[in-house]
């Protein structure tokens, strides 16, 4: 059994820098991704960040993953980096499992900072299993990082910033978007987004939803209706729409599994996205020395991510008695970052969750 001071579960933004400041204070850390290469979404995003130059702003994602990799190289004590390791167990007693590769690894851990990241919503329609029904982050994968196109016509359902973002690049990549869909009466995404996709011509369709899905061997058309206030079809407003793609980009859920099974206690929050751990303001779960940062503690940007994911790596190597030498310092930066990153009317939601999960343990 390998023992390791701290386990990082994550190689996306959280993960990568709570891996790099827990390094940084002089902690031994062993990263595992179930990718094979690190990053997570960020090396599938090819758009600018917004927000300030701490979070990367005017950089492209899959720069800022390089970025955020190369950090992880700490003079004197870098960390450890394991690429297709899935972690697939996380016990009470500190001790994962972990398949590596083609082999079964376990390891005894001191502290843990989970950042799995979260997995996509699906819509429930007829025939939503048709070939070229697909999420955001599948396009994304195949477009940004295999360079393969989903198909020559799009349907895209769903107006937040990654459907809104994810119809621009497809119209980059020389892809037809036919429409954006959104169940909702309001966009759900930045208007600087959609405002990009109005220019050129692409409709976006608000209390508008699909019905159903029809081809043969694969998705050739779908059959769309106008919602009520009550988001039920309305009768006569059915309209088929040809194409031979759907893209679904209707949210996140957090990959809760690990917390749970690890013994944190949990909770129901709709605005963080479904089940997330109690935090604290350290990031620490109910469970000592089990923190948790990024989509995995509820659904935010990237930023918030990269944001969260240092607090946390902090706190685990104070826990860990290897404080860092800045902590103080750069604990108060970072919790003001996170502060303005949630400021303004589109944080409000995750103000709401972040109440709603957070407990006071730490002063």
């Amino acid at each position: 059994m390998k023992d390791v001071e701290l386990l990082v579960v994550g190689g996306g933004p959280a993960g990568l820098s709570a891996a790099a400041s827990a390094a940084e204070a002089g902690v031994n850390v062993l990263l595992c991704d179930r990718s094979f290469r690190l990053g997570g979404q960020l090396i599938k995003q090819t758009h600018k960040f917004f927000g300030s130059e701490k979070q990367h702003a005017k950089t492209r994602g899959f720069r800022i993953a390089a970025e955020l990799e190369a950090s992880l190289a700490v003079p004197g004590n870098p960390a450890e980096t394991w690429t297709e390791a899935t972690v697939v167990g996380l016990y009470p007693d500190r001790v994962a499992g972990v398949l590596h590769r083609d082999r079964y690894e376990k390891m005894r851990f001191r502290a843990c900072v989970l950042c799995p990241g979260a997995g996509e919503r699906y819509l429930a329609f007829e025939n939503n299993d048709l070939p070229g029904i697909v999420g955001a982050g599948a396009v994304q994968t195949l477009m940004n990082v295999h360079g393969v196109l989903p198909g020559k016509k799009v349907v895209m359902v769903g107006s937040g910033n990654i459907g809104l973002i994810v119809a621009y690049q497809l119209l980059q990549a020389g892809v037809r978007v036919e429409a954006v869909l959104e169940a909702s009466p309001k966009i759900g995404g930045y208007k600087v987004h959609a405002a990009k996709l109005a220019r050129l011509g692409i409709p976006i369709r608000t209390q508008t939803s699909v019905l159903r899905a029809e081809g043969s061997d694969h998705v050739e058309r779908v059959v769309v209706s106008a919602l009520d206030s009550a988001w039920n079809p309305v009768p006569g407003t059915e309209e088929t729409i040809e194409c031979d793609a759907v893209c679904v980009a209707v949210g996140l859920t957090p990959l809760h599994q690990l917390a749970a099974m690890a013994g944190a206690e949990m909770k129901y929050v709709p605005e963080l996205g479904g089940m997330v751990p109690l935090l604290d303001s350290a990031r620490e779960t109910s469970v000592p020395g089990l923190f948790c940062a990024g989509d995995a503690s509820g659904i935010e940007e990237a930023s918030a991510a990269i944001v969260g994911g240092r607090l946390a790596g902090l706190s685990a190597a104070r826990y860990l008695g290897k404080p860092h030498p800045e902590d103080s310092r750069l604990r108060e930066d970072l919790t003001t970052q996170l502060r303005i990153l949630r400021s303004g009317p589109f944080g409000a939601k995750i103000r709401a969750g972040a109440a709603k999960a957070e407990v006071e343990r730490h002063a």
